[in-house]
């Protein structure tokens, strides 16, 4: 049964604070939860992150991006989240394969059809099964980041591409309703956590023990 849950959206919109919420709730509620993110949830993965995130490294072409990208999510599907998945638990992601489709599709503007097809490779067959987006004006939750800290490299990238990123996201929610629920990243923390834990906890009841 898919216990798959993973946590989108643009810069500064929150997800990591949301998708630690939600795996406190649910830890409370009996279920064992593993919270991972993209990039970095392997140690492999981490030494990715450094590659792509951190400002002093060169940037790569939008292509080597993607495979950057492709690498981490082949390791960590591989190494934690098929596995975790495999013993019950619930696997919370902040960030996966809707991200790739945003930010390297839309964003960047490599082919989406040649997103798609390489992240269906790397990911192997795994696939959420809710996906919460935090939308927002990428104007705000850059904000919200540069009240608090240097931007990364792709936090600091011109305000173009990060209009592009939430399009992007727009478009996959309304491509897969079913499966992704977008939430006002300007509401109340709270409140946004109370929709996620809420949304969450009716998919889970309607799984298999």
């Amino acid at each position: 049964m898919n216990r798959f849950i993973t946590i989108e959206g643009v810069e500064g919109a929150g997800k990591s604070t949301q998708a630690a919420r939600l795996a406190d709730v649910l830890r409370r509620e009996g279920h064992e939860v593993v919270l991972t993110r993209e990039p970095g949830g392997t140690e492999l993965g981490r030494s990715l992150r450094k590659l792509l995130l951190d400002e002093s490294s060169l940037a790569p072409t939008p292509q080597t991006e993607l495979l950057l990208y492709l690498a981490d999510r082949a390791e960590h599907v591989q190494r934690l989240i098929r596995p975790a998945l495999d013993k019950g638990a619930v696997v919370i992601a902040d960030r996966f394969s809707d991200s790739m489709i945003a930010y390297q599709g839309h964003g960047r503007g490599v082919a989406i059809d040649t997103v798609r097809s390489l992240d269906d490779f790397a990911r192997g067959g795994i696939q959420p099964a809710l996906t919460f987006v935090l939308d927002l004006p990428p104007e705000e939750g850059l904000e919200r980041i540069r009240a608090t800290r240097s931007g990364d490299r792709l936090e600091n990238e011109k305000i173009d591409f990060h209009r592009r990123v939430r399009s992007g996201f727009q478009a996959i929610a309304a491509e897969h309703p079913d499966r992704v629920t977008i939430l006002d990243a300007r509401e109340d923390v709270q409140a946004v956590a109370a929709q996620i834990a809420s949304l969450a906890r009716e998919h889970l009841r309607g799984l298999a023990p």
